[in-house]
């Protein structure tokens, strides 16, 4: 293992002076670019902030649009009968201060001569509504995101000391537009009923798919076992907006505390439920005096019932203080349907309590990825830690950790030096996706394996001492592969084409 001291600058805003290392605007500076990730902080109102993305990211944006937002619907004459119907303004509801961001965005890339594809404020808001506009035409994309938070109990024994801790995958279909346009906007605003948070996700994104600030993360999963669908006359919240303002408000309930009540606080709020089925899971604090404050998990439709809460009081088969949230349901209508992910961590964790940094990593890492991952990330915020991996040329979770103090994100001027580790690469396949065969690169002399569809059958396994399995003769489609070698398990996901 090996640290490397990366290259660091001191960001300023509100026209104090700095020195001008990367790309810099009136309020807002490049704070990293490093292991496939852009790391930007912008400042000022709502509109300074996205002038400031605009001029940051316009040529990543532009990239993002054109080629991967539009082709999502097929020809240009779906793409522009959506944009009328967002820009009525009939089918969402979304606040005034995110609209006038999305101009900002606008204006700063005409400013930096980025906005090649002529794009104004409704293409940026269609980007950030895009899970939603697709539940509504029946054309879900394929996000399969999980995450695993432990507290209390669950870290007592471990360097954690009872901390909270919450490790999440991203995983998207592959996609070499979204590989290469990944992004962290770190926001410091100043409103005086804001507070400074981040975001982690793809260049043009105003909301939230996995965010925090300095109490609180929240991050957005897939539901997809529920195959209701949002109306056109449903005037939604887009679930990415709700879980922005969730992390960006100071206090949303006013009871004096930030915890995952204030996630419920926004979520409460559409009682007509979401556009789509998601799964939310929120993550506060250990500090909080109920289990029910630090650790909840939101199952939210489009139908009855609209909204269900999991908290650790859920009988959900894993132990001790930790929940685990995959892309099915698991409370609502009391469903406990568990996928090969959720059972793989599941049967994995032992009895829950011998929770440290690493391990809540490692279980994740080794049950519950897959091949798809773009981001792999811890946040622990009584630590000020937050870890994350970045895809690349391989699967996030393989690649290189990133290691970020949440205090010097969320300070105006300081020096930054994100410290990058080594991750052990010790097992992946390819080619991936394979028509054939696949290869194991792995210091195996001999493993069994099996393979799993995604119901959980095996289809097939054996005892092999090459390091090649021929799938010619198994279906197209998404498949697990897990080996065994010694005592050591290990497994991955491949498609079949």
């Amino acid at each position: 293992m090996r640290n490397f001291i990366l290259l660091f600058i001191a960001i300023m805003f509100m026209g104090i002076p700095h020195a001008k290392v990367f790309s810099q605007t009136a309020n807002g500076g490049i704070y990293a670019d490093t292991n496939n990730l852009l790391i930007i902080k912008v400042g000022g109102t709502h509109h300074e902030r996205g002038v400031a993305q605009g001029e940051l990211l316009g040529s990543k944006i532009t990239d993002i649009m054109h080629n991967y937002v539009k082709p999502q619907f097929g020809s240009s004459t779906l793409y522009n009968q959506v944009r009328a119907i967002v820009s009525a303004g009939s089918l969402f509801s979304i606040d005034s201060v995110f609209i006038e961001e999305a101009k900002g965005v606008i204006i700063g890339m005409n400013s930096s001569n980025t906005n090649t594809q002529n794009l104004d404020y409704v293409d940026i808001i269609l980007a950030n509504c895009i899970l939603d506009i697709q539940s509504i035409l029946q054309a879900k994309e394929g996000m399969e995101c999980s995450s695993l938070m432990s507290w209390g109990d669950a870290t007592a024994n471990g360097d954690l000391n009872g901390k909270s801790i919450i490790t999440r995958h991203l995983d998207w279909i592959i996609d070499p537009v979204l590989t290469r346009n990944q992004v962290m906007v770190i926001h410091i605003p100043s409103e005086v009923d804001e507070q400074p948070w981040a975001e982690v996700g793809f260049a043009g994104m105003i909301s939230v798919l996995s965010g925090f600030n300095s109490n609180i993360g929240v991050f957005q999963h897939m539901m997809s076992d529920d195959n209701s669908h949002g109306v056109l006359n449903g005037n939604y919240e887009p679930i990415w907006f709700t879980l922005r303002k969730a992390i960006e408000k100071v206090d949303p309930n006013q009871d004096g505390e930030n915890n995952v009540n204030d996630v419920k606080h926004y979520i409460d709020n559409q009682p007509q439920g979401f556009a789509d089925g998601y799964i939310i899971s929120a993550l506060a604090r250990s500090t909080e005096i109920h289990d029910s404050l630090v650790a909840m998990v939101a199952e939210i439709a489009s139908a009855a019932p609209f909204i269900t809460y999991r908290s650790n009081a859920f009988a959900d088969s894993i132990p001790s203080d930790n929940l685990y949230t995959a892309n099915n349901q698991i409370a609502r209508n009391n469903s406990m349907n568990l996928c090969f992910r959720y059972n793989g961590v599941k049967n994995n964790i032992g009895n829950g309590t011998t929770m440290s940094l690493d391990n809540n990593r490692d279980l994740m890492a080794d049950y519950s990825h897959l091949n798809s991952n773009y981001q792999f990330m811890t946040f622990v915020p009584e630590n000020d830690l937050f870890r994350i991996s970045i895809r690349d040329n391989i699967a996030a979770y393989l690649s290189d950790d990133m290691d970020l103090n949440i205090i010097d994100l969320f300070e105006d001027n300081v020096f930054i030096e994100p410290t990058l580790t080594i991750r052990n690469k010790e097992f992946y396949i390819y080619p991936n996706p394979t028509t054939e065969s696949i290869n194991i690169d792995a210091d195996y002399e001999s493993y069994l394996y099996q393979i799993i569809d995604n119901s959980g059958r095996i289809i097939q396994q054996g005892n092999l001492h090459s390091k090649t399995i021929n799938v010619e003769n198994i279906a197209n489609g998404l498949y697990h592969l897990i080996v065994f070698n010694e005592d050591k398990m290990q497994n991955t996901s491949f498609i079949k084409r």
